[in-house]
């Protein structure tokens, strides 16, 4: 124990005391809405291909390779494709190379899927959780002024963003080349990104992350195909997917897809992001054939990852991811 300790933690008790309130509120709201709690591996022979994404290594001696999951959604989907169409969980998840002040390598992930359930309906339930957060912090005594929520959370797209930002049209259509010569006529500086997803996040991360971080919690809809991951393009525009992210007093609070289910789709996008990885010098992941071939049984769905540590951030308006935990990366 450091000399420190003892007064770091009791500086963060009424913290954890709130974040244990808001828990269990959490519990009950996913409780009063029928949904099942399940709990899924932790550690995987497939943690997922996203470019973006590092998993970390956990195999033991003389076995197959494992991996800790960055989130548990592929096993959720085998769920939901088994017959369990309304599930949540609440648990770990690992990302490597994560640390900041919203960024820890170990985090607090809350997981849910509706099947028969339209992208909007998770969006209502996003906002309904962060209603529920903010009323528990303040009923375990963490002291005013609670966040300003509106009646109604902000709904906009991707487009719209860039195009009131920087002026410029994205629909994910572009090339490239074409991508990287509407962002420099727009005045970002792109400097060594040669790929479309990198282009594109340069921008948001300058342009559009700063616009969001000071308006009130707002939803953005309608990502590019080539963001697409997990999700199902849009039926009225191939070029788009069904996807939207919740920004919430500067934090990116969850990520939710209309599930993709075309198992030779997401086998292509699986091979095209793990080509992607080998030509960045990423590790490479095994394909998760137990899911691709599940997918075809899973009718159409919605789910969403909250990352429940800034949910907690958010509601006690607090900065710093470690100031949410009892043990931060550098203190376990």
């Amino acid at each position: 124990m450091s000399t420190d300790e003892p007064g770091r933690l009791a500086a963060r008790r009424p913290a954890l005391e709130a974040r244990a309130a808001i828990l269990r509120a959490v519990r009950r709201w996913f409780e009063g809405e029928g949904f099942l709690e399940v709990e899924t591996p932790a550690r995987v022979a497939a943690p997922g291909q996203e470019v973006h994404l590092e998993a970390i290594e956990a195999t033991e001696p003389r076995r197959p390779r494992r991996w800790l999951i960055t989130s548990p959604e592929y096993h959720m989907k085998r769920l939901v494709a088994g017959g369990f169409p309304r599930i949540v969980q609440l648990g770990k998840a690992w990302r490597g190379d994560e640390r900041g002040p919203h960024h820890q390598p170990e985090f607090t992930i809350v997981e849910w899927y509706r099947a028969d359930a339209p992208l909007e309906k998770i969006a209502a339930d996003c906002e309904a959780l962060v209603r529920v957060a903010v009323t528990a912090a303040a009923g375990a005594g963490w002291p005013p002024p609670a966040p300003d929520l509106p009646s109604v959370f902000e709904r906009t797209t991707v487009s719209a963003l860039f195009h009131h930002h920087l002026g410029v049209a994205i629909d994910g259509g572009e090339s490239v080349g074409q991508l990287a010569v509407k962002l420099r006529a727009a005045g970002v500086d792109a400097g060594s990104a040669q790929e479309w997803d990198d282009l594109f996040f340069q921008a948001f991360l300058d342009r559009i992350e700063p616009a969001l971080a000071v308006a009130p919690p707002t939803f953005v809809f309608d990502w590019p195909a080539p963001l697409g991951a997990l999700a199902r393009r849009k039926a009225s525009d191939c070029r788009l997917v069904e996807r939207f992210e919740l920004y919430a007093g500067g934090l990116e609070l969850a990520n939710a897809f209309g599930e993709l289910t075309d198992a030779v789709e997401q086998r292509r996008r699986f091979v095209d992001e793990a080509a992607v990885r080998a030509a960045r010098g990423r590790t490479v992941y095994p394909l998760d054939e137990q899911l691709l071939a599940a997918l075809p049984r899973m009718p159409p769905t919605s789910g969403v990852a909250l990352g429940f540590d800034r949910l907690v951030m958010f509601a006690l308006r607090v900065a710093e991811i470690r100031d949410v935990l009892a043990f931060a990366d550098d203190e376990a």
